[in-house]
């Protein structure tokens, strides 16, 4: 029997296509200032993000600040913060602007998928990717719960109309291999981005990758 085409990639945004790390220690670590509360080095944030920019906030608050009100407030300024230095020190990762303009060129559809709020998911890929075959850029908006839930790769899907089978869905982290397993599509680990690779194994990857070009390597023998 012959494997399904893959026609429609979906990928994670921070730690996946873009290196976000350093933008978002500073802005947290301004929120953190502002506050009045402790910052935290660079090397911490990675293990921190993932699930979205309030719960990365609830974790660099100090264990017995972590209040509605401060986390509420926090937010406030890391939006203030980020909405004007988000593309200060993040950059794509070695390979990653190749890989979209090759996919792009293949007549392959393309998706992001972040746990990010949505302005900062649009302002973001319009800086770094304009000219990438994007069908849905979705960010965290109200009413539709973080990755790991699958329901942003459904929204992804009703918005570029495509078999389960033919879709890959690409991310560095166990959340997003756990999403794309309730979401019931293929799913793709990444070795360069935030989480270590024992996290990937550990969340059943189907595949793992170390370098972008391997991703077009799976669409072609699919």
């Amino acid at each position: 029997m012959e494997p399904d085409v893959k026609t429609y990639v979906i990928f994670d945004l921070d730690g996946t296509l873009l290196n976000t790390i350093d933008d978002l220690a500073n802005a947290t670590n301004y929120a953190m200032r502002k506050l009045g509360f402790p910052t935290h080095g660079l090397w911490v944030y990675p293990g921190m993000v993932g699930n979205g920019v309030a719960k990365l906030i609830e974790r660099a608050l100090p264990d017995d600040s972590r209040s509605e009100k401060n986390i509420n407030d926090a937010l406030a300024a890391f939006k203030e913060f980020y909405g004007e230095n988000c593309c200060k020190e993040t950059k794509p990762y070695p390979g990653i602007p190749e890989l979209l303009e090759e996919l792009t060129a293949k007549g392959l559809n393309l998706a992001v998928t972040s746990n990010k709020y949505q302005e900062a998911v649009t302002k973001i890929i319009a800086h770094y990717f304009p000219s990438a075959n994007f069908r849905a850029i979705l960010g965290n908006i109200d009413g539709m719960p973080r990755k790991p839930d699958p329901s942003i790769v459904f929204k992804a899907l009703s918005m570029c109309p495509t078999p389960k089978a033919e879709v890959l869905y690409v991310g560095d982290s166990g959340v997003d291999m756990e999403t794309a397993c309730r979401a019931c599509v293929e799913s793709v680990g990444v070795t360069w981005g935030f989480r270590p690779i024992t996290e990937l194994k550990e969340a059943y990857a189907d595949h793992i990758v170390s370098t972008p070009q391997q991703i077009v390597g799976l669409i072609e023998t699919a």
